[in-house]
């Protein structure tokens, strides 16, 4: 027997070993780790999912790294020995490493739909209370926002060319039934790390708590027609006494 093969073996049974560790990256701690693209504590989506994202960034990253050497470790140790008139034994197959081939796959896969179910859970919960209430409708080609507390004239409605600006709370939970009146659109915040469709005929709900001052672009991400890339909103996040100031301008407004 060669001399590489017990050592082949050990670098097999050592992958086996540490692939369930780095799979389940879902559960590291969030907050050594960065954000990889997302801000955090920007929503309180974004404090249930940003784990999520790192753990399937570190999964794909340890897969990639793995698949990698897989690649180039035979690619060069069999060149070399290629090069000395060597060649390796050829196998029809080898069934230890086609069941590991089997799952692990099925691991990466069972371990990322657990996490994503219970994270997704916990977003679209609809059982717990919230302080307010706004409705959106997507159209084509923008935004109507609707804020019930200021009565059912509260209507504030976007054009391609003059964008709408949705004022939310900080610190207090909204939410939002998201319609539609003609195709489908998609509801996207993307500093929020949340999206949800707006589909005509059918009601969504989403709610969440915004956490963060400031301004933040908004977009539809389902290509619904010809001017969908100009489908644009902002969210402005604001203290509690400026939202109520703001609906009380709408109030007065209608």
């Amino acid at each position: 027997m060669s001399s590489h093969a017990p050592r082949r073996k050990r670098f097999v049974r050592a992958a086996a070993l540490l692939a369930p560790a780095f799979l389940t990256g879902c559960s590291f701690n969030s907050n050594d780790i960065s954000g990889m693209g997302f801000p955090k504590g920007v929503s309180s989506v974004n404090d249930i999912s940003l784990s999520l994202w790192q753990g399937a960034w570190i999964a794909g990253g340890v897969v990639g790294v793995i698949t990698l050497v897989l690649i180039l470790w035979p690619a060069v140790f069999h060149r070399a020995k290629a090069s000395k008139g060597e060649f390796p034994k050829q196998t029809q197959y080898n069934i230890p490493v086609e069941i590991l081939y089997t799952v692990i796959p099925f691991a990466i896969v069972a371990v990322m739909f657990y996490f994503t179910a219970v994270k997704q859970d916990k977003i679209i919960d609809k059982t717990s209370p919230v302080k307010h209430e706004i409705s959106v409708e997507g159209f084509q080609w923008s935004w109507q926002f609707t804020y019930p507390e200021a009565g059912e004239k509260a209507v504030v409605t976007g054009t391609p060319a003059n964008p709408p600006t949705l004022y939310v709370p900080q610190g207090e939970k909204v939410r939002f039934t998201l319609t539609a009146n003609d195709v489908v659109h998609g509801f996207w915040i993307p500093a929020f790390m949340i999206q949800m469709q707006n589909l005509p005929g059918e009601t969504n709900q989403l709610q969440f708590t915004a956490n963060k001052l400031g301004e933040f672009p908004g977009r539809c991400n389902i290509l619904c027609g010809r001017n969908h890339s100009q489908m644009l909103f902002k969210v402005k996040v604001v203290t509690p006494e400026n939202y109520q100031k703001y609906l009380d301008s709408l109030k007065a407004s209608a």
